[in-house]
């Protein structure tokens, strides 16, 4: 007996969504930063065993949109909510229990819910029995399962209760696929990601990386890339006084990129403005959103 299905993450912006997909995949294919509204598409990640297979799908963090790009997020959200044989609903134990809650009655899922409770690691014995307890009279959910996406713990007992609620199906994919996701997507979030590593306030909110050239050579791999802003002001903080911070930028994704596809890196990296490019649809189509 095979089974497969597709398991989507739904939950609030940084309640671990991304952590807990890179978790169970053992691959980073989700950036991660500590600021809210990392995840901008619906990644998928692929798990194979002898006996199933299960598509993970993260979602963007769900919000009220306030621009053109939040609806096209919002987008990926309703998609993964139509699609899914399983539903993981995560939340970070340190926030509100009854706010979650309210907004997964709003999703008005269809199928099996599991609601996971990450960052365990944060609460004594005693806080996580109760925060349970709290959870399981929900009633909605059809296991509640405590985790630690960050530590690895509680992530095998997470999937045992998946593969309970699969489907009896064949493959979707052969083994060996990690992700429905090119190369270049990846290349193009890990860049993105240090923006939102090393820079404060709106600019990662106002950026978005585009990969022009990736030229695979005898020796190396050549990358060239644009940073799209909305601002003069904001290229100026990307260059940074004499290029010290596209340089910086430029240094920590070429070593992350190099870790990814397992080849010599040469980057280039050039930086763009393109006004109001988050509410503007030719704009959004073009970057892949």
């Amino acid at each position: 007996m095979h089974k497969a299905g597709f398991v989507n993450i739904f939950g609030k912006p940084n309640a671990g969504k991304s952590t807990l997909l890179n978790a169970i995949i053992g691959e980073k294919l989700a950036i991660i930063s500590p600021k809210v509204q990392t995840t901008r598409h619906r990644i998928t990640g692929v798990l194979t065993q002898p006996d199933y297979q299960i598509v993970f799908s993260d979602t963007p963090g769900i919000i009220d949109p306030k621009y053109k790009l939040h609806e096209k997020m919002m987008g990926a959200v309703k998609s993964a909510l139509e699609d899914a044989d399983v539903a993981l609903l995560i939340l970070d134990v340190k926030d509100s229990l009854a706010e979650n809650l309210e907004l997964f009655d709003s999703l008005k899922l269809k199928v099996p819910v599991i609601l996971v409770l990450n960052k365990i690691d944060k609460l004594s014995k005693e806080e996580q029995a109760e925060l349970e307890a709290k959870a399981k009279e929900w009633g909605k959910a059809t296991a509640v399962v405590p985790i630690s996406a960050m530590q690895g713990k509680g992530v095998k007992d997470l999937l045992a209760t998946i593969v309970k609620l699969l489907p009896e199906a064949n493959p979707f994919y052969p083994e060996d696929t990690l992700t429905d996701r090119s190369t270049r997507f990846f290349v193009a979030e890990i860049i993105r990601e240090k923006i939102f590593q090393l820079f404060k306030e709106e600019i990662p909110y106002h950026t978005t990386v585009i990969v022009n050239q990736f030229q695979e050579k005898d020796t190396l791999t050549k990358i060239s890339a644009e940073i799209i802003v909305t601002r003069e002001t904001q290229k100026a903080i990307i260059l940074g006084e004499k290029g010290k911070s596209i340089r910086e930028i430029g240094t920590l994704a070429r070593q992350d990129i190099e870790k990814f596809i397992e080849r010599k890196v040469f980057l280039e990296l050039f930086v763009k403005v393109r006004g109001k490019w988050r509410d503007n649809d030719t704009f959004l189509k073009e970057y892949g959103y």
